[in-house]
């Protein structure tokens, strides 16, 4: 099994991506999976642009966003990144999008 590369992207003062980082720890523990994870502090608007940052946390795994489609967007922004899924409005992704991605990147 390889190890996913994990980034978690987020701004000073981005009170969520913590609980982003454990979401991600908890679920590698559950899947015996060893992720590399890189905190990356995204600094200012153009840093966001240039990072394609969608907002904070913003999770990527081997270089992809977590979230399905995300690839297509382009509005880029130094703020908080609301996700949308079946379960309604969060500040984090869904544990689903993350438990997929880790499995699909391990393999």
């Amino acid at each position: 099994m390889r190890r996913p590369r994990v980034e978690i992207l987020y701004f000073e003062g981005c009170p969520n991506h913590e609980s982003a980082r454990a979401l991600v720890d908890r679920l590698a523990r559950e899947l015996d999976v060893e992720p590399e994870i890189e905190l990356v502090q995204v600094a200012d608007p153009e840093a966001a642009a240039m990072l394609r940052f969608l907002g904070s946390p913003t999770v990527r795994v081997d270089g992809v966003d977590v979230e399905p489609g995300a690839e297509e967007r382009r509005d880029f922004a130094f703020s908080c990144r609301i996700y949308r899924s079946d379960g309604g409005a969060s500040e984090q992704p869904a544990e689903g999008w993350v438990r997929e991605a880790l499995l699909e990147a391990a393999k």
